[in-house]
This record gives structure tokens, C-alpha cells and sequence, in this order.
């Protein structure tokens, strides 16, 4: 068992709510503090909500911050199980949300059937999924760039976060998300994720076919950086092979902040549209 106290807390108040249960699933360079907003919404609206850390990470920006070597070695496969853990504790099988590589590992958990319905918002590339566009490899060289990040957790220098993530906001609002959010990532999933389609063992597949995966939202923003149009767009056209339901929105004018900058509620409200429709 790896499941946290606090994961294990969120769980039973999940079971004894009897509401439908919405579990959240962060992305490299965050923490799962940063769906609170989300959280708080999603309570008001009827769900009960989790959010999982990946294995072993620190409750608070503080911490991480100080601490930033425990976030190295994690890999796909290792947050993919513990997010399947945590489910699997629940007594009704949840939505799944999930951002960025968060976005990649709820397509990989709805293709194991543990989802209701599924949103992965600007979600990185699976293996099948091809296109690399030059912004994409921009925003990761800060890790791939340097064939030692594999074992290492890399942090994000404000330049490099404000290419990859707040590039459609203002400068004030860029530092101030710099300052409230941003931890130190894994370098692994990155490096995993480059070699996917090159790598017949590779931990970042997704099976699109399952009958079970349920309706699904695929969400970009449309000035992401690290996941443009045209792999947000691949992954979709993917995961329309499965019968269940599949949808796609590019909201406008959003980069890959979208989930936590000042306009983060257009995107939530566009999820509880969608899940509202298939009750």
C-alpha cells in the first residue's frame, strides 16, 4: 500500500459522501495543492473530490521547494499505479481529470476502465501520438537537454516557465504564478516520454479501445507550448477509435496555465458542461 494519511482521509470522506467522487491528477512542476479552486467547485457542485499526490511528494510549496531531490527517479508507471490505488479504494468509480503528464496518466487510467468519464487537459504524447512541434521540444529541453536529468528532479527557471506555462498571461501575473506554484520535476517522465514511440517497452501507452474508458473530454489551450494543437489534436483523433463518447475543445487564447491562472474557471465550467451531459 502507498496510499498517504491524507489520500487515505480524502478516500473514506469520499465513500461515507455517497456523492459521485471527481479525482484529480496534477502534472510535472506542480503539486496536488494546486486544483484547490477546482476542488472547492467541484464540492459546491454535488462531487466529492480528491486529489492524489505523486508517490512521495511534499504537501506544500514550501516544502518542495526545500526539498527538491525527493521529486527525482519518479516515473510514469510508479504515479499511473499509485493514481489506480487511490481509485480502487473508492467505492464508486470516479471522473478522472487530470493536466499536462497528469493529462496522460488519466488517459492511461480511463483505458483501464477505472473512469466514469475522463478529461485530460492539454495532455502530453502517448506512444502512436506523433507530432513533436518545435515549441513542445522548447519547453522540455530544460530537462532532455541534458542526458543527466534522467536521474535528477529539474526545476524551472522563471524564462522557462514563462515559455512553457504562462506564456498567454501578463508579466504580473506570470511572476506571481511563478512564485506560487512551480516545484521541481522528475526528469524521467520527459526522457520516457521522447523516446515513446521508440521504445517498444515504454510505460506511456494508452490502451484507446477498452469499452469501458466511458465519455471522455480532451481540453487545449490554444496557445500551450508544451502541448500545441497538433498533439492535443493527435491524442484525440487516437482516442475517437474507442465507442464511448469523445470530445475536444481548444479554448482560446490559453497556454498551459490554463488549470490554475486567473481564468481557470472557464475551463472548469467547460468540464462540468461536459460531465453534466452525460450523466
Amino acid at each position: 500500500m502507498t496510499i498517504s494519511q491524507r489520500e487515505q482521509q480524502e478516500v473514506n470522506a469520499a465513500n461515507a459522501s455517497g456523492r459521485p467522487p471527481v479525482v484529480f491528477v496534477h502534472g510535472l512542476w506542480m503539486l496536488a495543492a494546486s486544483w484547490q479552486p477546482w476542488r472547492d467547485l467541484f464540492e459546491a457542485e454535488g462531487y466529492a473530490t480528491l486529489a492524489p499526490t505523486w508517490p512521495d511528494d511534499p504537501d506544500t510549496v514550501e516544502q518542495a521547494r526545500a526539498h527538491p531531490e525527493v521529486f527525482a527517479g519518479k516515473k510514469v508507471a510508479q504515479v499511473t499505479n499509485h493514481m489506480a490505488e487511490v481509485i480502487g479504494a473508492l467505492q464508486q468509480r470516479p471522473v478522472i481529470i487530470g493536466h499536462s503528464f497528469g493529462g496522460v496518466i488519466t488517459e492511461q487510467l480511463a483505458g483501464r476502465g477505472l473512469a466514469t468519464a475522463s478529461v485530460p487537459i492539454d495532455p502530453g504524447p502517448f506512444r502512436g501520438v506523433l507530432p513533436l512541434p518545435l515549441s513542445a521540444l522548447r519547453a522540455a529541453w530544460p530537462v532532455i537537454g541534458n542526458p543527466l536529468n534522467y536521474r535528477r528532479a529539474v526545476a524551472l527557471t522563471y524564462p522557462q516557465f514563462r515559455f512553457a506555462f504562462a506564456n498567454a498571461v501578463g508579466e504580473t501575473e506570470a511572476r506571481e504564478l511563478y512564485e506560487a506554484f512551480p516545484v521541481a520535476g522528475s526528469g524521467k517522465p520527459l526522457f520516457q516520454a521522447a523516446v515513446a514511440n521508440f521504445n517498444p517497452w515504454t510505460q506511456i501507452t494508452v490502451d484507446t479501445l477498452n469499452p469501458q474508458r466511458g465519455p471522455m473530454l480532451i481540453i487545449g489551450g490554444e496557445k500551450d507550448n508544451i502541448a500545441p494543437r497538433a498533439i492535443v489534436a493527435a491524442s484525440y483523433k487516437r482516442q475517437l477509435r474507442n465507442a464511448a463518447p469523445t470530445e475536444m475543445v481548444q479554448i482560446p487564447n490559453r497556454g498551459h496555465s490554463l488549470v490554475f491562472d486567473r481564468g481557470w474557471h472557464e475551463v472548469a465550467d467547460t468540464v462540468l458542461a461536459f460531465l453534466k451531459g452525460h450523466e
